[in-house]
């Protein structure tokens, strides 16, 4: 099975991208999905009405990195009985830091046009450690404004590489197929690595914490200057 890992921020057209890519194989090729979230997500319906077997993981009020790392390699099983031939991890970078990608699994990340030519910029470890950088929403600005943003993208991330696709038409999907073919083949998930360190988060907030003071702030802090 071929596991790909697809990250970028909520509304960035993550779902649409994959099923226009999917549209490009043969009928017998099977794919499963793992949609993870924060607060609740629809895109496993979007997912279903296409045929396509899905699982949805809302981490609440988990940090959602770390409720993915200790449940992907459970979602891998899943995939694995079921007799996927690619599994797709797809999750909302919620705090634009996640770190979702494997290392030696293919990772993309989505990002659209509309979200501000210096978003590239303030995305983390999800596109900085990326494969390939997958932008959409292109055919609502201008040209000008895509070549911009492809070059903060470049900036960002020089290694990845760089396509467009346009989630209603499917323009550019064939291109994300043809990365997803290139994914390697995997069986298990055990002893393989992230390519970046989760978010470091252990204080008295995230143990559920609402008093606000210096005497309430215990764990991992960190204080502005003033």
């Amino acid at each position: 099975m071929k596991l790909i890992t697809v990250s970028g921020p909520p509304s960035s057209g993550k779902t649409s991208a994959v099923l226009q890519a999917v549209r490009f194989f043969p009928q017998n090729v099977r794919f499963g999905v793992v949609k993870f979230d924060c607060l609740s997500t629809c895109d496993d319906g979007i997912y279903q009405k296409s045929g396509i077997p899905v699982r949805v993981g809302i981490s609440g009020n988990l940090c959602p990195d770390h409720y993915y790392i200790t449940n992907i390699s459970e979602a891998v099983q899943w995939g694995l009985n079921n007799r996927f031939d690619y599994l797709i991890s797809e999750s909302a970078g919620l705090c634009n830091r996640c770190s979702p990608h494997i290392r030696d699994v293919l990772a993309v990340c989505v990002i659209d046009n509309l979200s501000g030519i210096n978003t590239p910029q303030k995305i983390g470890p999800m596109l900085r450690n990326a494969d390939l950088v997958v932008v959409t929403k292109g055919d609502i600005v201008s040209q000008a404004e895509r070549e911009v943003f492809s070059f903060h993208i470049r900036k960002t991330n020089p290694r990845a590489a760089v396509v467009s696709v346009n989630g209603l038409t499917g323009q550019g999907a064939l291109a994300l197929s043809k990365w997803f073919e290139r994914a390697k083949e995997i069986d298990s998930l055990e002893h393989m690595r992230l390519r970046f360190t989760m978010p470091a988060a252990v204080c008295s907030y995230c143990l559920g914490q609402t008093l606000i003071g210096k005497e309430f702030q215990m764990g991992f802090t960190r204080k502005m200057e003033f």
